[in-house]
């Protein structure tokens, strides 16, 4: 099992951002909500492991408390 990062690992962080923003440009809200959607699964069958997925749907949980 890998570990979860959660320090600082994106290089070009702004520009992703950026990206993201942009593909939200112009949606209604519940097609914002899918678009978001789509992009936690293709991301989560890139992570592929199971472990490492359950670690950060734990570590998102923790943000919002």
């Amino acid at each position: 099992m890998s570990d979860l990062i959660l320090s600082p690992n994106l290089t070009r962080a702004d520009d992703f951002y950026a990206d993201l923003l942009a593909a939200h440009e112009g949606l209604e809200q519940a097609d914002s909500d899918a678009l978001n959607a789509r992009l936690v699964l293709v991301l989560a069958n890139h992570i592929g492991d199971n472990a490492v997925l359950k670690l950060a749907l734990d570590a998102a949980a923790l943000k919002q408390e």
